[in-house]
C-alpha cells in the first residue's frame, strides 16, 4: 500500500464530510454540498478533476426536463444495471439531510443524457413508491441484487429524528436507530415491501454492505440504543422466484467491530477494509481483506500502510472509496490552515501501480454509508464520509469552466446558525423550539436595512402572534438595531395646510329711535 498527499486548489471549502462522489464514463462527481446550491453552480453538481496531484472542482449540468435535485447529504446509493453484466446503468439516491437539516424520504434516479468533450448533461428523475415505504433517514445503505433474471433493491439501516409525539423540549432534535427492517423495493412495479427478521435485532447505521449477484453482507455499522458496533457479520440472502420474494438472514462469524470503514475492490472477488472506529475515541488504523468465493467470505488483516504522524494523532478522520483499489482519506486542518473548514486529504492506493494501469474500467458493487454526523455523537465517533464510486482520473475539460467560490457570498452569513446580533444566542448545540412553527431550526425574519439580512426572531423578542402577521403581511421589517435609524432617516410627511376662511365682521343691530310722544304711549299701554 501507498500513501499520497492530494492538494486542493481552489474551492477546499466545499469539500466537507458527508457528500456523494458519481462515476459516469470513468468521470467522478461530486454531490451533496454542505449549503445550498449557489448562482456559479445552482445543480449543485460538480466534476471532481484531479490531475498532478492537484483537485479542482467544475459545474455539471441537468436537462431541462429533470426534477430538482437537492444537495443531500449522507444518503444511501448505488448503481442500478439492467443486469449484473450491463455497461449503461444509472444511480439510486435515497435520503439524506438537506442543508436544512430536514431528513429526505424521496428516491431519485440520476443518469447521463449527453455527453460532449466540455459538457456532460444529467437527468434526475424522482421515483414514487407505494407499499411499505422507508421512513425519511440518513447514514444507511442501498443495494442491488439479482436473481433468476429480476433485480430489486435492498435498504437498511440508518438514522432518523425521534416521532414528533415522542419528542421534549431537551431533545427535540435528537435522532434514533431506525427501526432494523429490511426493504425490498421494485422499481419496475413501485412497489416497497418491509421484512423483520429475528436476527437483526438492533438497528444500524454507517455500516458497510457489499452486495455479490443474490447476497448481500453486512459488515459492521453502531447502534446509538446500545452506543455499540456490531461484530457480527450478517448475511442476507434475496430469493426472486416468479411469487413471493424470499429473504433470509443468516448470522456468520469472523465480523469486525467497526464503523464508518470504507471498503474498496481490487479484484472480482477481494475487497480491502479500510479506516473507521473501534470506539468513540480510537480510530481503526488495521486494514483487512475481505474474499467473496463460492457464497462464502472471508476477513483476514492484511498490511496497513505507513500512516503519517498527522492521520494517527488527528482527532478524526474520514474518506471513501474511489474505486480500482484506491481510497481518498481526509483530516481536519484545524488550525493549521489559514482557510475555514479545510482538510488535508490523501489517497491510499491498495494495489500496485502497475496493477492499477492495467485496469481501464472499475466494476463498484460496494455501498457504504456516506458519513457519520458529528452533530449525533463525540469528535472522536464515527467519522464523516465521501461516498466515492470510481477512480478520480485526470480529465481533459477546459479549466475555463472552473468553479470559483470566491465570486460568491459567505454562505455563513445566510445560515439559521449565524450570530444575528450582539446578544444572539442561538446555538446549534443548546437550541430547542421557542414558537409552535419551529421544528428542527429556528425561525428567521427579514430585516430590510440596506442591503438586507436575516435576524432570529427570539433574539428580536418578537411574539409569535406579530410574527406570525409579519409574515402574512407585506411589510417591511427593520431589527432592533435599524429601527431608530431607519425612523431618523424617513422623510417627513408632507403636511398639507388648509385654507382658514376670513371671519365675517359682526354687524351692528340696528335701533329703533322712539319719539317722547310714543314711549308716553308705550308705557300707558304697559300700565293699563
Amino acid at each position: 500500500m501507498s500513501l499520497q498527499m492530494v492538494s486542493t486548489v481552489s474551492n477546499s471549502s466545499l469539500l466537507q464530510p458527508g457528500f456523494s462522489l458519481l462515476n459516469f464514463d470513468g468521470h467522478v462527481f461530486f454531490f451533496g454540498q454542505k449549503g445550498w446550491p449557489k448562482r456559479s453552480c445552482p445543480t449543485g453538481v460538480f466534476l471532481l478533476d484531479i490531475k498532478q496531484n492537484e483537485l479542482k472542482m467544475k459545474p455539471a449540468f441537468f436537462s431541462k426536463d429533470s426534477c430538482y435535485l437537492p444537495p443531500l447529504r449522507y444518503p444511501a446509493l448505488c448503481t442500478l444495471r439492467s443486469d449484473a453484466r450491463a455497461d449503461e446503468y444509472q444511480y439510486i439516491i435515497h435520503g439524506g439531510k438537506t442543508p436544512n437539516n430536514d431528513l429526505s424520504d424521496k428516491i431519485y434516479f440520476m443518469s447521463l443524457v449527453r455527453k460532449t468533450s466540455k459538457k456532460m448533461t444529467f437527468q434526475c428523475i424522482e421515483k414514487d413508491l407505494g407499499g411499505d415505504v422507508p421512513e425519511a433517514r440518513y447514514g444507511h445503505t442501498i443495494n442491488v441484487v439479482h436473481s433468476q433474471g429480476k433485480s430489486m433493491s435492498v435498504l437498511f439501516g440508518g438514522r432518523s429524528y425521534t416521532p414528533l409525539a415522542q419528542r421534549t423540549t431537551e431533545k427535540w432534535n435528537s435522532v434514533v436507530d431506525c427501526l432494523p427492517s429490511v426493504f425490498l423495493i421494485d422499481f419496475e412495479f413501485g412497489c416497497c415491501t418491509s421484512y423483520i427478521l429475528p436476527e437483526l435485532q438492533d438497528g444500524l447505521s454507517f455500516h458497510v454492505s457489499i452486495a455479490r449477484d443474490d447476497t448481500i453482507y453486512i459488515l459492521g455499522g453502531h447502534s446509538l440504543q446500545n452506543n455499540t458496533r456490531s461484530p457480527n457479520l450478517y448475511k442476507l440472502k434475496i430469493d426472486l422466484p416468479l411469487g413471493s420474494p424470499a429473504v433470509t438472514c443468516t448470522i456468520l462469524p469472523g465480523g469486525v467491530s467497526v464503523s464508518s470503514a470504507i471498503v474498496t475492490q481490487i479484484s472480482d472477488t477481494e475487497f480491502v477494509l479500510v479506516g473507521g472506529y473501534h470506539s468513540d475515541n480510537q480510530k481503526r488504523l488495521v486494514c483487512n481483506t475481505i474474499v467473496l468465493e463460492d457464497s462464502k467470505i472471508e476477513i483476514v488483516e492484511s498490511v496497513s500502510p505507513e500512516w503519517t504522524p498527522d492521520i494517527k494523532h488527528c482527532r478524526m478522520w474520514f474518506g471513501c472509496d474511489m474505486g480500482k483499489g484506491s481510497v481518498l482519506l481526509g483530516i481536519p486542518g484545524a488550525n493549521k490552515q489559514l482557510i475555514p473548514d479545510a482538510n488535508y486529504f490523501y489517497i491510499l492506493r491498495c494495489k500496485g501501480a502497475e496493477e492499477d494501469k492495467e485496469e481501464e474500467s472499475i466494476t463498484q458493487i460496494c455501498s457504504q454509508t456516506s458519513s457519520e454526523d458529528p452533530g449525533d455523537s463525540t469528535p472522536f465517533e464515527d467519522s464523516e464520509e465521501f461516498c466515492f464510486s470510481a477512480e478520480a482520473n485526470s480529465f481533459d475539460v477546459d479549466d475555463a469552466d472552473t468553479y470559483n467560490e470566491d465570486d460568491e457570498e459567505d454562505e455563513s452569513e445566510t445560515g439559521y446558525w449565524i450570530t444575528c446580533c450582539a446578544s444572539c444566542n442561538i446555538d446549534i448545540n443548546t437550541w430547542v423550539p421557542f414558537y409552535s412553527t419551529e421544528l428542527n431550526k429556528p425561525a428567521m425574519i427579514l430585516c430590510s436595512s440596506g442591503a438586507g439580512h436575516w435576524v432570529h426572531a427570539q433574539c428580536m423578542d418578537l411574539s409569535e402572534t406579530m410574527l406570525l402577521r409579519l409574515s402574512e403581511a407585506n411589510v417591511k421589517y427593520f431589527c432592533n438595531k435599524h429601527v431608530d435609524l431607519n425612523k431618523g432617516l424617513q422623510t417627513p410627511q408632507k403636511v398639507v395646510c388648509l385654507k382658514k376662511q376670513p371671519m365675517k365682521p359682526l354687524r351692528k343691530k340696528k335701533t329703533m329711535k322712539l319719539s317722547t310722544s310714543m314711549k308716553k304711549s308705550f308705557l300707558r299701554r304697559l300700565f293699563e
